[in-house]
């Protein structure tokens, strides 16, 4: 890899973006692509597909064949809420690949012992989210039952585009969820993005089960974001 591609791979990952690099094996040209950079045929499937699946590759495409290596952000869980699901999820989602971070300005709750090893924020999200903006990359779990708290958490993800965006509660609590958040500013198409109620439908019943459905959710997010598919927004099949 030369200089100037390795550089744009280097700025690509300190801004959290996703590329792949593909190089002809027959010449051994290089070129470096952007996720959501339009690119056509055989090759554009082949490109889309690793930036859904994370998975480097070799691919024939024009009747060239090409390694595609692909450089995507390391995936980053946001959970509002120093509640006992997130206790649950924080170590499970770490094991999956997520970089972990639970931000909740309640310190009976926000505090190191009921949190080890986990990137803790005992703060408003106001104040850390725009000190560690969200991005299309980020997934964020809001689960604090507190609108004072969740609320502008939930339409900072939906303004970033984070690629799941879940919040803890009943259908009727939604709905005046979605209330407050069109009174805040945000569009109804958006709002229609937040899985709720969180985490797929497996009959979870404690906070561990509670957590292993939001962490099942993500992951189905997270690799089926941009396909179309409906199931990426945590919709039925």
């Amino acid at each position: 890899m030369d200089i100037a591609l390795l550089k744009a791979v280097n700025d690509a990952r300190r801004a959290r973006r996703a590329v792949v690099v593909v190089t002809d094996l027959g010449d051994g040209g290089s070129r470096l692509i952007l996720q959501n950079q339009e690119v056509g045929g055989e090759l554009g499937e082949a490109v889309s597909k690793a930036f859904r699946t994370g998975n480097s590759t070799t691919v024939e495409a024009a009747g060239r064949h090409l390694f595609l290596n692909i450089h995507l952000p390391q995936p980053r869980l946001v959970v509002i809420g120093a509640v006992h699901i997130s206790q649950a999820l924080a170590p499970m989602a770490r094991i999956a690949g997520f970089q972990v971070e639970i931000i909740d300005p309640r310190t009976a709750f926000a505090s190191a012992d009921r949190f080890p090893d986990v990137k803790l924020y005992p703060d408003w999200p106001e104040t850390i989210l725009s000190e560690r903006p969200l991005d299309a990359y980020s997934a964020l779990v809001a689960v604090t039952h507190d609108p004072k708290i969740d609320d502008f958490a939930l339409k900072a993800a939906l303004e970033a585009g984070c690629f799941y965006v879940g919040a803890l509660g009943s259908r009727k609590t939604h709905a005046a969820r979605v209330e407050r958040l069109l009174a805040l500013g945000a569009r109804p198409d958006d709002i229609g993005r937040i899985a709720a109620p969180i985490g797929l439908d497996i009959g979870a019943a404690s906070p561990a089960e509670i957590a292993v459905a939001i962490l099942a959710q993500i992951v189905r997010a997270l690799r089926l974001r941009s396909s179309g598919d409906r199931r990426a927004k945590g919709e039925a099949a």
